[in-house]
């Protein structure tokens, strides 16, 4: 579900108006869910109860501090992947213990970091890194908590740039050596072996890959509880959402017409029934790594509508956001629902229209082809199912300053990072000499 609706013929987040906010805050804008977030967490919580488990927010998928702050005020951990990531949580009050550290190309200062801090565990992804973090810890005087990222080879049948769990991906080391791999960081002295981890890739659609990644790693995960005592299995995250239809929230039938537009999905409750009778009978705790499915559906972007170019073969809906503000589609042809802001009259206009930017790349499109109700300059429209790998995706290509950011809670917007100005373009820069 989420809080995204027509009200009074404008579209709204929770109690308020987005053409609104664009009015006072300008465009491009994100504008996030507070209620989407807090409500996916909790049914994700509630569905795996059975569980001995704590729900670590994936945050790459959105590090804005205000949606840090308020998964960790729902009781969240948190997966992170650099160094300043970890900073991000600590100054949201989140806490370095309830943090594990993926990622294949940890540096010095960053496990220095994290072991200054306190980190729950290192998700170590090569024989390498391992012997690094163990020298590192040694050097500092301190036993570096670590669980293995197994590669199982699945194919989590996603796009190939966020599949993880294959033998080909970078990630991970290959289920066929990793209890040797154990048998050697048993023997390294500055080494806890706290778990084991993996993660198969994002935006997966039904349960079966999921499934056949554990029924292949539980057997493992119990022959490394015995052999060395590890507290818990961290299965990763890569629940996918629905990004087609999504706009009828408000619909009983809201699920089976999106999923009839285009999308599928796997509800939290049937994500549960597929894993937890796997891991239960282990008695180890659970971790997972969740981000897109908390809070992808939780945001918009919102663009003004500059000019509406028409040539004999094509018509251009061209926007005051680009590629760098929101790098999906053209990365690896994502789909965002594109509505106007305000309510199209019912049989208004439609026509095949491709929405575009204003980066000087081709590449720089949200839309192609796609049938819209018609718009005119000066209007403004909404890109769907933004909150996940949106803003945090965000760069200053074309020497374009980044959005704000509003988080919406009920009938209250605040502005949780505001815009750049042009100073902060060249902050750090200086002339030679």
């Amino acid at each position: 579900m989420h809080e995204f609706s027509y009200r009074d013929g404008e579209l709204s987040c929770e109690g308020v108006s987005l053409e609104k906010l664009a009015s006072q805050h300008g465009t491009p804008l994100y504008v996030y869910s507070a209620k989407t977030i807090r409500d996916h967490y909790r049914r994700l919580d509630e569905a795996l109860a059975g569980l001995d488990h704590r729900v670590c927010f994936a945050m790459k998928a959105n590090s804005n501090l205000a949606v840090l702050d308020l998964l960790a005020r729902e009781g969240a951990g948190f997966d992170i992947v650099s160094g300043g990531e970890l900073f991000r949580v600590l100054k949201a009050g989140g806490r370095a213990d309830a943090c594990t550290f993926a990622g294949v190309g940890k540096t010095r200062e960053e496990i220095e970091y994290a072991l200054e801090q306190g980190v729950y565990s290192f998700n170590v992804e090569s024989e390498p890194e391992l012997e690094f973090i163990n020298e590192v810890a040694g050097a500092m005087g301190k036993k570096a908590p670590v669980a293995l990222r197994v590669n199982p080879d699945v194919d989590a049948q996603t796009h190939k740039y966020i599949s993880t769990g294959k033998s080909h991906n970078k990630f991970g080391i290959g289920i066929d050596r990793i209890l040797g791999v154990y048998a050697g960081a048993a023997k390294l002295p500055h080494l806890r072996i706290r778990g084991i981890q993996t993660h198969i890739g994002s935006q997966i659609l039904e349960t079966k890959p999921f499934v056949e990644a554990l029924a292949k790693l539980v057997p493992i995960a119990e022959e490394l509880k015995s052999l060395y005592g590890i507290e818990f299995f961290s299965i990763g995250g890569g629940v996918g959402i629905i990004y087609h239809g999504t706009l009828e929230s408000g619909a009983p039938d809201w699920w089976k017409r999106a999923e009839a537009d285009g999308g599928k999905r796997i509800a939290f409750d049937d994500y549960a029934r597929a894993v937890v009778p796997l891991l239960k009978p282990l008695g180890l705790k659970i971790l997972l790594e969740p981000g897109r499915s908390l809070v992808g559906n939780a945001g918009a972007m919102l663009a003004g509508v500059v000019y509406v170019k028409r040539t004999p073969a094509k018509t251009f809906v061209i926007t005051d956001s680009g590629m760098n503000d929101l790098i999906r589609p053209a990365l690896y042809e994502g789909h965002h629902e594109i509505v106007p802001l305000k309510e199209p009259a019912p049989g208004a206009p439609r026509g095949p229209v491709d929405v575009v930017g204003p980066v000087c790349e081709s590449g720089d499109f949200f839309a192609q082809d796609r049938e819209l109700p018609e718009v005119a300059a000066g209007d403004r429209i909404a890109l769907l199912s933004a909150g996940a790998y949106g803003f945090v995706m965000a760069s200053n290509y074309n020497s374009r300053r980044l959005p704000a950011e509003i988080l919406v809670d009920g009938d209250k917007a605040e502005v949780v990072r505001e815009r750049q100005s042009w100073d902060d373009l060249i902050a750090g820069e200086k002339l030679p000499g």
